[in-house]
């Protein structure tokens, strides 16, 4: 299996690049986050999403693991293929993907081509605990952004993971730590992680 390719960016088109290694060109599908960063005759690394069918070998590229991540989250809900995942990320950031998850905003995730209101609808409620889990894990973050969650995660428990959560949306320490003890307040002890994270985000919204 591939999961990583570096060479030298031959062509692009609307959705693919060629991308020459070692004397082979192999074409890959792409976000348009990614494509937009590739530059003819320059060098690139993809992180690389293979799929093995009867008809056919497709290789879907990523600019980042992270991304990488969220397609293949997104094939996890029903009549998702690659296709459509890599038009959610072609429309949505990663963070934008993971705001719109939080607060269930079914009509952003419908922004996306091909998205129509039932499939945004099913991704919304599908992912939305996913999408939590994922924003408190560091498991798509970097070791610089990992460890800053990490230091950002006081106190600890639910709210800490919260407040974590929110920094990696781009909040300030200030503003999540008050939107999470808000949300906090008007939803009681002891309330799990992604309902204070949705809660909070409703709250800064309003």
């Amino acid at each position: 299996m591939i999961g990583k390719l570096t060479g030298i960016v031959d062509s692009i088109t609307d959705d693919t690049v060629i991308l020459e290694v070692n004397g082979v060109g192999y074409l890959v599908q792409c976000p348009a986050s990614t494509l937009s960063r590739l530059t003819v005759g320059a060098s690139a690394s993809l992180m690389i999403e293979m799929k093995v069918s009867d008809d056919a070998i497709k290789l879907y590229g990523f600019g980042s693991a992270e991304e990488r991540e969220w397609f293949r989250l997104l094939q996890t809900v029903q009549n998702v293929g690659g296709k459509v995942a890599l038009a959610v990320l072609s429309t949505l950031s990663p963070r934008d993907l993971q705001r719109a998850l939080a607060l269930g905003d079914k009509a952003m995730i419908g922004r996306a081509p091909g998205v129509g209101p039932k499939l945004a609808l099913r991704i919304a409620t599908e992912l939305k605990d996913k999408a939590a889990s994922l924003m408190t894990g560091g498991m798509m973050l970097g070791a610089d952004e990992a460890g800053a969650m990490s230091i950002a995660r006081s106190p600890r428990g639910p709210e800490g993971e919260a407040v974590s959560a929110l920094v990696h949306l781009g909040y300030s320490d200030a503003r999540a730590a008050e939107a999470v003890a808000r949300a906090a307040g008007a939803l009681g002890e002891q309330t799990e992680t992604g309902a204070l994270i949705r809660e909070a985000l409703k709250g800064m919204a309003r």
